[in-house]
């Protein structure tokens, strides 16, 4: 799969359908993605997975991951936007 497909396969992902997780999550992968170590793009991918009410939850409530990894990604993406 080239980059540029990935790129848009990763933003479909990105849209939950809530406007404040589409932002975040769109933006970080529009300005920060290409540029991310191969660890924080397999956290942002594995981020992907997780359901919406748990994204809002870490994004949005303020609760954090157990996994180090999905926490500095979390921080990450809150300081992107």
């Amino acid at each position: 799969m080239n980059a540029s497909t990935e790129l848009r396969r990763l933003e479909w992902r990105c849209r939950r359908g809530m406007k404040e997780l589409d932002l975040l999550l769109v933006r970080f992968l529009r300005e920060r993605y290409e540029s991310a170590s191969g660890v924080e793009r397999a956290a942002f991918e594995q981020f992907l997975e997780l359901p919406d009410p748990e994204i809002a939850g870490y994004l949005i409530t303020g609760e954090r991951p157990d996994d180090p990894q999905l926490a500095a990604l979390c921080r990450e993406l809150l300081r992107t936007n």
